[in-house]
């Protein structure tokens, strides 16, 4: 009977890779002969990566599962301060492009077979020698391991141009260390049937580069003052939304503020009583000597106010209530987190739109609606979608791989 991998070999390669990720953890990774991006669609929920580039001769294939590597949902509701770029190009690994210089990673997965032995040196010279990353995943198919499969003539794969043993897969990456100054270890996924690993080994067979001097040393033959060519076609890019982008975070700060600026809001309309003022009073004593500064040292009341933003001592419907940011700001972690200081809360909220402050920008002033709209959930607004979004990027993952 013919092997049988679980997970299937495919999947076992690409979690090599992830794998990988998790130990090092690189910032920019490139995948040549990425495909249908299957490998890469994995790869951009790993945050620490700040750039996934993705290489392949065949732009229509690249063109046909591209878009399934841009943001989702979750990306846009629940922006982190991560960033990350994703970049797609068509182009031949055997050909120099200077975007793909210095980066942390390099995979080449069931790729350099497809490579004539004159075009195998031209890309030693341009991944080792002009990309020079810091670290290199090879893996390639072990002819030892085919006799296994049972009816198998010749090669794996019609457009493979050769199949190597191991002595011959090592004899190539040991020759490719010597020239550009790498080290290289090996191993392999798909193991054997039981009695047979030994001799045939890994139906795929893997060969890990590293850098002499790691991250901290570039090699000599890496000349930084070289021409830089731009052979490579871009097809796709697209930047993830990262709370470093200031448009995102005050988009984001604005929806936490509105979202609990209505929650405390319909709390105190809701109890109509003075244990709502007692309990707003109680918060800010809790913000203690973190607000005194920005507050002169004196408390703060929800109170609501007339449209000439004077202050009422009466509970009247079609008025303004006033949300202390001090309030808001003890009260919500994400808001502090978000705005870092209460000065620094004010700042961000004046000249919003969204946002009416009071006259002393103190406070955020939320319409008082009448009765019946005041029974509609709070969870129907967008501010709560925004916050409290149930869809998680884990369950989405998920389902990438139930499709892969």
């Amino acid at each position: 009977m013919d092997p049988v991998f679980s997970p299937p070999l495919h999947r076992q390669r690409h979690q090599f890779v992830i794998d990988f990720v998790k130990r090092n953890k690189p910032r920019k990774v490139v995948d040549l002969g990425c495909g249908e991006c299957s490998l890469l669609q994995k790869l951009k929920f790993h945050r620490e990566i700040e750039l996934l580039v993705g290489v392949d001769i065949d732009g229509a294939k690249v063109k046909k599962k591209m878009h399934g590597l841009g943001p989702m949902s979750t990306d846009y509701l629940q922006p982190t301060y991560d960033q990350l770029r994703v970049e797609l190009y068509q182009g031949s690994v055997t050909q120099k492009d200077g975007r793909l210089r210095g980066f942390d990673l390099v995979t080449g997965i069931e790729l350099i077979e497809h490579l004539t032995l004159a075009d195998l040196e031209h890309f030693s010279e341009v991944v080792f020698g002009y990309m020079n990353p810091v670290a290199v995943i090879i893996s390639t198919p072990n002819s030892e391991f085919n006799p296994l499969f049972s009816g198998l003539t010749g090669f794996r794969h019609i457009d493979h141009k050769f199949e190597w043993t191991r002595a011959e897969f090592h004899s190539w990456a040991l020759k490719v260390c010597l020239e550009y100054g790498y080290d290289v270890e090996f191993t392999g996924v798909g193991k054997a049937p039981p009695g047979q690993q030994e001799r045939v080994g890994f139906c795929s067979q893997i060969g890990v580069f590293h850098r002499l001097g790691g991250r901290n040393c570039c090699n000599l033959l890496f000349d930084d003052d070289a021409e830089d060519v731009f052979s490579y076609k871009l097809l796709y890019s697209i930047n993830y939304p990262s709370l470093r982008d200031n448009n995102i975070l005050r988009r984001v700060l604005v929806c936490e503020v509105l979202y609990w600026a209505e929650k405390l809001k319909r709390r105190c309309t809701e109890e109509k009583t003075a244990a709502c003022g007692a309990e707003i009073n109680s918060s800010v004593e809790q913000c203690g000597r973190r607000v005194s500064e920005d507050q002169g040292g004196e408390k703060e009341e929800l109170f609501r106010r007339n449209s000439q933003g004077q202050q009422e001592s009466s509970c009247k419907p079609n008025r303004c209530v006033s949300v202390p940011l001090a309030v808001l700001w003890s009260s919500c972690p994400k808001i502090s987190a978000l705005s870092g200081s209460l000065t620094n809360l004010r700042r961000l909220l004046m000249d919003n739109p969204e946002v009416q402050l009071s006259q002393d920008s103190s406070a955020v002033l939320v319409q008082e609606q009448e009765l019946e709209e005041e029974s509609h959930d709070l969870e129907d607004s967008g501010y709560a979608e925004a916050s409290q979004c149930s869809y998680s990027a884990e369950e989405e993952r998920e389902n990438w791989e139930a499709s892969d």
